[in-house]
């Protein structure tokens, strides 16, 4: 009779898990082994659902925003559709080898010795910076064959230089000075550089959708550009400043506090740089995503519920997307801005020269 018992409550536990869950919902009998058995797969079976309907939020948002070895383009049910990237390096016993990421994946992070792959960000700023190319050297193509005196341009090479002539009078002349002919060539490819990937960084297909200005290294080596061009090219007058700056003699002497607050700041201004960039795009992608997110999260909650956040995560969505057109161009305005700041504070001389001009 015990092993008749256990093979009956083992098939009912069989059909149970095999029906809807309410089929079962009832409170178990004291006593009875069978119904307690029911009631734990009931529960089982709703825990199991729950975790399968979950939205992994931080794992969509760090995807997105965080480097990878591979270019992810779409899901089609289970299915994952990436492009794997190219590796490409050289070997000084056994000379290049080319091969896909995909094989470090296959080989356990490890392929033919080698574990370096280009990566998502470093595979966006080629195309970008490409682009970049293509753009300017289309524009300085068509001025290079027009005549002296000859018509306006129009059309996307007339844009281009109402954009080019905006940057180089109101940004770099006014903010460098008298030498800003010297240091408009990268002033300006700062500031298209950085306005190309941050449009590109809002396209979600492929090639865009990387946040290449999201990423602290890219903004790191932009702000060490404008750091050493600075520094380099910086003053008699801008050096004195920094060591021995015009202030009471006691705020020099014996302590010298002033020079150190000074010398400090030559670190602190491309520090700033580096984090202003980076934190204003990267806030506005996660911003965007986890609005995105909203929709399949709220998918458990009925259909009032999940029809209202998804009318709102859409509107959001479209607002937001809006004005990170908008952001894109000012954090590149804005770094092209200070850069010139600082370069046309370390470009200015002292009194008797100012007395001269």
């Amino acid at each position: 009779m015990k092993q008749l018992r256990n093979i009956v409550a083992g098939m009912l536990v069989l059909i149970g898990g095999m029906l809807p869950a309410t089929t079962f919902a009832q409170e178990p009998v004291p006593g009875d082994t069978t119904a307690t058995l029911q009631q734990e797969i009931i529960v089982g079976k709703d825990t199991i659902n729950q975790e399968a309907n979950q939205v992994d939020v931080k794992g969509i948002v760090f995807g997105h925003i965080g480097d990878s070895y591979e270019w992810h383009i779409t899901n089609i049910g289970k299915t994952s559709i990436c492009i794997p990237l190219p590796i490409i390096v050289y070997s000084e016993t056994s000379g290049w080898h080319a091969f896909l990421s995909s094989r470090l994946e296959e080989n356990g992070g490890k392929y033919e010795g080698f574990y370096i792959a280009i990566t998502k960000v470093t595979l966006s700023l080629f195309i970008n910076s490409a682009i970049l190319l293509a753009i300017i050297l289309s524009v300085a193509h068509w001025y290079r064959k027009r005549e002296q005196g000859a018509y306006a341009p129009g059309g996307f090479i007339g844009f281009m230089e109402m954009f080019i002539m905006m940057v180089h009078d109101d940004v770099i002349k006014s903010c460098v000075g008298p030498n800003y002919k010297k240091f408009a060539p990268y002033l300006l490819t700062a500031f298209f550089f950085i306005f190309i990937n941050n449009i590109m960084g809002l396209i979600p297909i492929f090639p865009g959708g990387a946040n290449v200005t999201g990423n602290i290294a890219i903004t790191l080596v932009l702000a060490l550009f404008t750091f050493v061009i600075v520094n380099i090219f910086g003053t008699k007058h801008y050096w004195k400043d920094i060591f021995w700056p015009d202030v009471p003699w006691w705020l020099k002497v014996p302590i010298p506090m002033m020079p150190f607050i000074e010398f400090f700041g030559v670190f602190t201004k491309p520090f700033a740089l580096m984090i202003r960039l980076f934190a204003n795009m990267l806030s506005g992608h996660m911003a965007m995503l986890v609005l995105t997110c909203l929709i399949f999260i709220s998918a458990s909650m009925g259909p009032a519920i999940n029809g209202s956040l998804t009318v709102a995560s859409v509107l959001f969505n479209i607002f937001m997307n809006l004005l990170e057109v908008l952001v894109a161009f000012i954090q590149a305005y804005v770094f092209t801005m200070l850069s010139a700041v600082f370069i046309g504070l370390a470009q200015e001389g002292g009194k008797k020269e100012e007395v001269k001009e």
